[in-house]
């Protein structure tokens, strides 16, 4: 039986997860770029999706209006509350099943699922080891053809977070993102949760290589946000609608240029069984 972190769990017991992707801009431009390139790769419905951190349900609600069937699970006791809420609110589109549980060790069987969604579990996995275990698992209960999309925060999230938000000035800030580039680990020495919680910070290379380690054929690995994230401007064009579609443009044309990738908070892998 797996642990998970006590601070990861208390982080996310103390902040409202459920609100991130809708709240700000940038929630928003990440939610509906994960939507996107989401759509590309998973079979038609009615294919098994299986959505592991899932969270409070985003995206497995999303899922499940479109005609999947989504088996949600996470292993934060508030998120499967959260997330059987958002089921019950589209009564004639639920998710399938929510249970608590971890990436580690899923309770479906071999060759059970058509697509498995990672948008979590692998940057709160600190040890490579841990990771692969993650990957692997995932790979086990997908059918022969099947799609895995892995999640990972850009090793220079950070960094480019710090200069963002202007905290030079901020002595601990400076630690944290120092360590972060060193080490690819992540960890927040104070009490302040907008410094985030334990978590490992990938290159872009790195989790397509993990990826492939796991034993998936790797189809590419995407920038989601691209550097929109860094600029306030953003927020402009996000409220206008023809704007709003000129940006997704732009962030389309680069998401998966090498050079620029890791600038992405977020970037998504791509495999197939």
């Amino acid at each position: 039986m797996y642990q998970f972190s006590d601070e990861i769990l208390s982080f996310y017991r103390q902040t409202q997860e459920s609100e991130r992707l809708t709240n700000d801009v940038r929630g928003q431009i990440e939610f509906a770029r994960t939507q996107e390139i989401i759509t590309r790769y998973l079979p038609d419905p009615p294919a098994v999706v299986l959505d592991i951190g899932g969270g409070s349900g985003p995206y497995a609600c999303w899922l499940a209006k479109a005609g999947y069937a989504v088996h949600l699970v996470d292993p934060v006791d508030l998120h499967i509350k959260q997330a059987q809420v958002a089921s019950d609110q589209q009564s004639e589109h639920p998710i399938a099943s929510i249970s608590l549980g971890d990436a580690r060790e899923l309770r479906f069987s071999s060759m059970s699922a058509d697509a498995v969604l990672l948008l979590g579990p692998l940057y709160h996995l600190v040890d490579k080891s841990e990771r692969l275990v993650a990957l692997r698992e995932a790979y086990r209960v997908l059918r022969e053809g099947g799609v895995i999309v892995a999640a990972g925060i850009s090793r220079f999230a950070s960094l480019l977070d710090f200069f963002c938000k202007d905290r030079l000035g901020n002595s601990v800030s400076r630690d944290i993102v120092q360590n972060d580039l060193q080490t690819g680990y992540h960890r927040n020495p104070t009490e302040n949760l907008e410094f985030f919680t334990d978590a490992y910070l990938h290159r872009p290379d790195e989790l397509s290589s993990e990826v492939i380690e796991a034993g998936f054929q790797h189809q590419t690995t995407l920038a989601v946000q691209g550097p929109t994230w860094l600029f306030g401007s953003v927020e402009n064009y996000w409220a206008d609608p023809g704007q709003r579609a000129a940006v997704l443009d732009l962030i389309r044309k680069v998401e998966a240029e090498p050079s620029i990738l890791g600038m992405s908070s977020h970037i998504l892998a791509i495999g197939t069984k």
